[in-house]
């Protein structure tokens, strides 16, 4: 959950970065991409987590 949280906080703050400086566009699509792409990896995690039969 730890590395979830700071791949979000890394996306905003590249987002923001490239978003308010001048020539830094690609700074925001790297923060995009990687915000896109932790967000598919916890999904897919959240999704093996619920499939799991209970241990009895």
């Amino acid at each position: 959950m730890a590395i979830f949280l700071f791949l979000i906080l890394t996306a905003i703050v590249l987002g923001l970065i490239g978003a308010v400086a001048d020539g830094l566009g690609y700074l925001l699509v790297i923060g995009v991409v990687v915000l896109v792409a932790d967000v598919a990896f916890f999904g897919t995690r959240l999704s093996r987590r619920s499939h799991r039969r209970p241990v009895r």
